[in-house]
């Protein structure tokens, strides 16, 4: 039974932007070509862009029998210190001027808040950065697992 499951699709705007971006890129490559080039490359744009949309929302979170799984990696709760739900700004820099080359992040462009995992002792990765449309559910899910499993609650 899962905890907690989330998949990061991807934002409807996002397909919205795809047909007029293939058309006009579509639009610049094939000037000037044979009748049959412009519809093959218009349509293979497209495609392309819709697999890569698609390969995108395939992304999940679950937290399921005391471990966080993002993607293909995998998290025990027994060695979270601290769960942290971050609003936009904080995501920002930890993303970006504060992260840690060592930590795990696992997030999409289009998220805008996270949840931080401090690891305790720091093995591969000092901290798990997790992106999320819903931090403090996650956070909150998180943390009850790891009260569940006889740890000290995160102040």
């Amino acid at each position: 039974m899962s905890d907690y499951r989330e998949r990061l699709r991807v934002p409807l705007a996002w397909w919205l932007l795809t047909l007029p971006t293939a058309l006009i890129i579509g639009a610049t490559i094939y000037a000037g070509l044979a009748e049959p080039w412009p519809v093959i490359i218009v349509i293979g744009l497209i495609a392309g862009c819709a697999a890569f949309l698609i390969a995108m929302g395939l992304a999940t979170i679950e937290v399921r029998d005391g471990t966080l799984r993002a993607g293909k990696a995998a998290l025990p709760l027994t060695t979270v210190s601290e769960v942290v739900a971050l609003d936009e700004s904080q995501t920002m820099r930890l993303r970006g001027p504060r992260a840690d080359p060592a930590a795990r992040l696992y997030s999409r462009p289009y998220l805008k808040e996270s949840v931080y995992l401090a690891v305790a002792p720091p093995g591969t990765a000092p901290y798990w950065l997790v992106g999320t449309r819903h931090p403090a559910e996650l956070a909150a899910v998180i943390e009850r697992c790891r009260v569940q499993a006889g740890h000290e609650p995160v102040a």
